[in-house]
């Protein structure tokens, strides 16, 4: 439980610390965090050659999502780390799992949920400010 505890304080701490920046940022910083996720899973099993290149594989395709996001926008950085909390939890199922250090995949797991249910909800709270603002106009 604690993992999943420590997971959701970073993931909400992260969230407050890029609030900080210029909103027209955020997509940057949000791809560019989901863009390295990937690479800690090559830290942790560099000593592996199969997995290492599997792992490789994993963070370079994170990679190409966190970039086609920052293009195409938040809704598509939210999939990006859902599917990296899904990477997290498959992860257990390889045989070199135990080259990651105990309870990291309940931690990262939850840390990359909160982040995408983050990102959705900025994305939905940004679509109603504007079809709002937009009603406005058309009403004056």
């Amino acid at each position: 439980m604690t993992p999943v505890i420590i997971g959701v304080f970073s993931g909400l701490l992260i969230v407050a610390v890029v609030a900080m920046f210029r909103r027209s940022d955020l997509a940057a910083i949000y791809s560019l965090i989901l863009s390295g996720i990937g690479f800690i899973y090559v830290g942790f099993t560099w000593s592996v050659t199969e997995d290492l290149i599997i792992n490789s594989v994993q963070a370079l395709f994170f990679l190409f999502v966190a970039l086609y996001g920052l293009r195409k926008g938040l809704h598509f950085l939210a999939f990006g780390y859902f599917l990296h909390g899904i990477w997290d939890l498959l992860y257990n199922y390889f045989e070199s799992s135990h080259l990651v250090p105990s309870n990291y995949d309940w931690f990262c797991m939850t840390l990359d949920f909160t982040i995408a249910v983050y990102l959705l909800l900025l994305k939905s709270r940004t679509a109603i400010v504007r079809n709002r603002d937009k009603n406005e106009i058309v009403n004056r």
